[in-house]
């Protein structure tokens, strides 16, 4: 494990991502979920089919294991989804701390880079379909990491405005946060828990958006600004 500094605590990097403006005929946004573990919040996959709502959805090898039905509907719909990796078992690409977020940390470079390449494996051979996104558990990593990330061939997947907090809000509050968003923000939020009520304020912000005038879009379709900001813990 890396050891920070004495005297110093441990660092980490929270990437912010934004994608280019639509203009003035029509605000975009991203909007990405991720599928960490657990099971499928059919509230949301089924709002965004019906809708034509596309987003990024990434995927851990464990949620691909459980969710075959899930799978299946994503890839009958591959011009509204984008999938992309989120690593094999959902642990976080740091070196550096032992934890974060009450989650336990990869804890070695060589941890990060099979938990990385586990997670492309997993999409490969379940979905067929081949990353170039990387975005890890917790969304924060220690600094060595990302420069790892990127020698693998992948982008960070960073974020502008985290809606839900990890499904842990209100119904309310996340469609306030979804609602409020702007022009060229990557939204996250989370697809893999059904039984919170984080769900129902994910649809309600997207038709909130929606009824804006806001255009939704995949990563993959159009220009990003990746800018990692520096966070102490």
């Amino acid at each position: 494990m890396a050891n920070a500094v004495a005297g110093d605590k441990p660092h980490f990097v929270e990437p912010k991502l934004y994608i280019a403006k639509g203009g003035h005929a029509a605000p975009q946004v991203a909007l990405t979920l991720d599928a960490c573990a657990g099971q499928t919040d059919m509230r949301i996959l089924n709002a965004l089919v019906d809708n034509r709502i596309p987003a990024t959805i990434f995927v851990t090898g464990r949620w691909l294991k459980r969710n075959p039905e899930a799978v299946a509907i994503l890839q009958a719909h591959r011009d509204l989804f984008e999938l992309e990796n989120h690593g094999l078992n959902h642990v976080p690409a740091i070196d550096n701390q032992q934890e974060m977020f009450g989650l336990k940390t990869a804890g070695s470079q060589e941890a990060i880079q099979a938990e990385i390449a586990g997670g492309a494996l997993a999409m490969e051979a379940s979905a067929k379909v081949k990353p170039v996104w990387y975005r890890d558990a917790t969304a924060r990593y220690s600094d060595d990491a990302i420069t790892l990330i990127h020698s693998m061939g992948y982008r960070v997947a960073g974020y502008s405005l985290n809606a839900d907090m990890g499904a842990s809000l209100m119904s309310a509050q996340v469609e306030k946060r979804i609602a409020g968003a702007k022009d060229g923000d990557v939204i996250i939020a989370h697809i893999n828990q059904p039984s919170r009520v984080a769900g129902a304020g994910v649809v309600k912000g997207v038709f909130a958006l929606k009824q804006k005038g806001f255009h939704f879009v995949r990563l993959e379709d159009v220009t990003e600004s990746e800018k990692p900001v520096q966070s102490g813990v």
